[in-house]
């Protein structure tokens, strides 16, 4: 994995089809979390950071554009997105200078998405769950991982989330639904 983000981003495929694509999907991926991280959250207020930054963004990014893409052109990235394979190239790239030394804490939680409800009126309903495991000493999250409730269970992927990061010696926290057996062994 490259040190720099944007070749982590160049190394996701683009599932787009190549008729009428105007952007590779590197800057696009690039100027959401620019935006994100400049507190602008939704489709318009990513247009508006765009417009705004116009000429800082083509110089330091190296691109030439008449203008940068829409509140639409982001809503159709949005819709189709496969965010597991953007989660698993942004970890991936936040890992290399959060290595996980022995004597470390995480705490380990997951949180169900809003607004991601489905079957409303079932009794048992299906929403989008994230599981992360942070890092209390670098303060950031060092594995994400997303599922559905009608899929899996909590417990279940954070066991796979501890399974995958291969740690020893560190400190984990958790809420009292993982107080289970096979997870403290």
């Amino acid at each position: 994995m490259s040190s720099s983000l944007i070749a982590a981003l160049q190394s996701i495929e683009d599932y787009r089809a190549p008729r009428g694509k105007r952007y590779p999907l590197w800057v696009m991926l690039l100027l959401v979390i620019l935006g994100t991280l400049s507190e602008c959250y939704g489709y318009t207020a990513l247009e508006d950071f765009c417009v705004r930054h116009y000429q800082g963004l083509c110089e330091h990014l190296g691109v030439k554009y008449k203008r940068l893409p829409s509140d639409s052109t982001f809503r159709r990235l949005f819709e189709q997105l496969d965010f597991e394979t953007l989660t698993e190239s942004f970890v991936g790239w936040a890992k290399i200078d959060a290595d996980i030394q022995a004597g470390e804490w995480l705490a380990v939680d997951g949180k169900s998405i809003k607004s991601t409800v489905t079957g409303h009126n079932q009794s048992y309903q299906n929403f989008v769950n994230v599981v992360s495991v942070y890092s209390h000493h670098k303060g950031v999250v060092v594995a994400l991982k997303q599922f559905q409730n009608n899929e899996q269970s909590e417990i279940k992927v954070v066991q796979q989330l501890i399974q995958t990061l291969e740690l020893t010696g560190v400190v984990l926290t958790f809420d009292a639904l993982h107080c289970q057996k096979k997870l403290c062994s």
